[in-house]
């Protein structure tokens, strides 16, 4: 993609799914990556893998995206490695579920962690005086569209990220670009966890039913837009929201029709 390589990234939660994908992808265009994540352990697995295969363009730091100093560190850090900072991919986000019985706790976590950690992201990296022109990209997802049962904190916290990324694009234009993608049903470990058993054919249907393209996502699919989203390929695309969801958002409650029982259903 154009205008990537030479550049240089942070990534947060980039040691496993989705983030990791991102980070492994912007890595193969070039782009030299820092990238975070609450787990050292995890992290230093995933750093020590891409050092083998990239070299050494890529850097590793734990911490925790609700914490105060999370995002002045980060931004710091990137500057300290590269002496630059072209892109932010906020992508970190606390999967807090909860409903009716959500705690205060529950609710400051969803949102502080969450929507609020990007924008503190977006601010740290927006305010620097020597950010002249870059880009954004925050992962939201198909939860931020609707209504799905007991996910007030997860949903809410999702939703919020389209307005932000909307408040942004406008505040910070026309040097900084700021989208946002909504992934649907991604093949994740948070995926797995939700399946009964832990595999892809635990719940078929999700795959089967709830996307027209009739198949589970992958991480590199989704890293693949959100690089496409933060090269100049996208330059004239700002303030969006990419619907990468296999044509999830598209479909009505009868899905595509399979169990429908009406006039002109196959």
């Amino acid at each position: 993609m154009n205008g990537l390589k030479g550049k240089a990234a942070v990534v947060t939660g980039g040691s496993r799914g989705i983030g990791k994908a991102t980070v492994e992808r912007l890595l193969q265009e070039g782009v030299s990556v820092l990238f975070c994540g609450r787990n050292e352990k995890t992290g230093q697995a995933t750093l020590a893998e891409f050092k083998e295969k990239y070299g050494g363009n890529v850097h590793f730091v734990a911490c925790d995206m609700e914490d105060r100093d999370t995002p002045k560190m980060l931004v710091a850090k990137a500057r300290e490695l590269f002496g630059k900072l072209d892109f932010l991919v906020n992508n970190a986000f606390p999967f807090t579920a909860k409903a009716i019985d959500a705690t205060y706790e529950d609710w400051q976590h969803a949102f502080m962690a969450g929507p609020t950690a990007y924008a503190r992201m977006i601010a740290e990296f927006a305010t620097d005086r020597r950010v002249t022109a870059g880009a954004v990209v925050c992962v939201s997802s198909i939860s931020g569209h609707i209504a799905q049962p007991f996910r007030w904190t997860y949903n809410a916290a999702k939703g919020a990220v389209k307005q932000l990324t909307r408040c942004a694009a406008m505040d910070l234009a026309p040097n900084i670009r700021v989208n946002c993608v909504s992934p649907a049903w991604v093949w994740t470990d948070e995926v797995a966890k939700a399946t009964p058993r832990g595999t892809r054919d635990s719940v078929p249907q999700a795959w089967d039913e709830y996307h027209l393209l009739q198949r589970l996502q992958e991480p590199e699919q989704i890293a693949a837009c959100i690089a496409f989203l933060l090269s100049d390929d996208a330059a004239v695309i700002t303030g969006h929201d990419l619907a990468a969801d296999s044509g999830y958002l598209a479909m009505g409650p009868e899905g595509l029709g399979k169990t429908a029982n009406f006039a002109g259903s196959k």
